[in-house]
């Protein structure tokens, strides 16, 4: 039988071990980007861990483009930088957190796959009636 003060050393262990954990995920999360190029290589976009464009370069094709369609460009382009710096949050936190409601939180909150309708993503019901009859719960 384990006495008071085992339990207590065990405890202390894991919260020290949790600790350091979360730490270190902290450090892995704060140094990711994500980087995309558009197809043809008019435009490369950079964004940092929490999906906020960081960087942008333009080539001279993409300024002889039209406004509207270098704007759709771009949006994409950065899209997929968001994508793919999201892909690596969700990496680093398996690994911290491993499967289950924390993780399942942090991928429902990603960007879409490329492909994916974000609709498809959402609740099916966005009536405040069915929200607080079934509420969220976040463990």
């Amino acid at each position: 039988m384990e006495t008071a003060a085992q339990w207590l050393a065990g405890y202390d262990e894991r919260l020290a071990k949790a600790a350091a954990d979360a730490k270190a995920a902290n450090e892995s999360l704060r140094q990711m980007s994500g980087t995309a190029t558009s197809p043809r290589g008019e435009i490369t976009v950079q964004v940092g861990p929490s999906g906020a464009m960081e960087d942008i370069r333009l080539t001279p094709a993409a300024r002889a483009m039209e406004a509207e369609q270098l704007a759709q460009l771009i949006l994409t382009t950065s899209q997929e930088a968001q994508r793919s710096v999201g892909a690596q949050v969700v990496e680093i936190m398996t690994e911290y957190v491993g499967d289950g409601p924390a993780l399942d939180f942090v991928k429902e909150n990603m960007p879409p796959a490329a492909g994916v309708d974000a609709a498809a993503r959402r609740p099916a019901s966005d009536d405040d009636d069915d929200f607080f009859a079934n509420p969220v719960v976040i463990v």
